[in-house]
């Protein structure tokens, strides 16, 4: 039987489905496509357990589809067994998709220390020790999120889009904000790393989320660049608790 993996994210949800360790299938929708999506994959038969996680509230009619699923479901929480310790204070404020990309890393490369790094709407910098102890991590605003900003809180700057010319001296305003954001995004990243490697000198730098391919051009010293760790990271902790539903 497969596994269902739904990771709702801030912008659109990603739907999958794993036979054992192997992803098989993958969409990405939105977050009004998302209830159909559900209900289809409820007639399922191929499904044995499914794990939802989502960093925004669900609306009714998601709600209405989880709860259609014939086989069991599991709610993405810090509550659930982790391949990890939690030393975090507030753990039940925790994103789930940073504790599920943390949760692969930990896997593929148990006994590191580790710095996982999410670079999605925002980015999130999580570390994990050697002795397998999450430890926490920072958050700072996302590509998109600064392009926006600069437009939204100025009066005449354009919305700049990421993609597009790039050139190491801005010698237009669209060239001077798009550099300006993504250098300060490499520069911040670089700094992470640089910071971290000093404390730790063996520590593995594990890259993901929709901006990870992107970045993983430019960013010095990353070690594992994977846009899927998230639900892979999904699928590993439903396995890890499948015993208990």
């Amino acid at each position: 039987m497969k596994n269902l993996i739904v990771d709702v994210g801030n912008s659109s949800a990603k739907v999958a489905l794993f036979d054992g360790g192997t992803l098989t299938e993958q969409l990405r929708v939105s977050h009004e496509e998302l209830p159909l999506t559900l209900r289809t994959l409820a007639a399922a038969p191929t499904i044995g357990a499914a794990i939802i996680s989502s960093v925004i509230p669900l609306n009714d009619a998601v709600e209405e589809a989880i709860q259609a699923f014939p086989y069991p479901c599991l709610r993405m929480s810090a509550q659930l067994k982790m391949p990890f310790d939690i030393a975090y204070k507030t753990p039940a404020t925790l994103g789930p998709d940073r504790l599920a990309a943390v949760a692969e890393a930990c896997m593929q490369q148990p006994g590191r220390d580790l710095l996982v790094i999410d670079a999605g709407t925002a980015i999130t910098y999580d570390i994990v020790t050697a002795e397998g102890t999450y430890l926490g991590g920072n958050i700072s605003p996302g590509i998109g999120m600064r392009l926006k900003a600069l437009h939204h809180f100025t009066g005449k700057l354009p919305l700049v889009e990421k993609e597009g010319k790039r050139i190491a001296i801005g010698n237009t305003t669209e060239t001077a904000i798009r550099e300006g954001v993504l250098q300060g995004v490499d520069k911040e990243i670089e700094g992470y790393i640089h910071e971290y490697t000093t404390k730790h000198p063996h520590l593995l730098v594990f890259l993901t989320g929709g901006d990870a391919i992107f970045l993983d051009n430019r960013v010095k010293n990353c070690t594992f660049a994977d846009n899927l760790l998230v639900i892979k990271g999904l699928n590993r902790i439903l396995t890890l608790n499948n015993e208990n539903i």
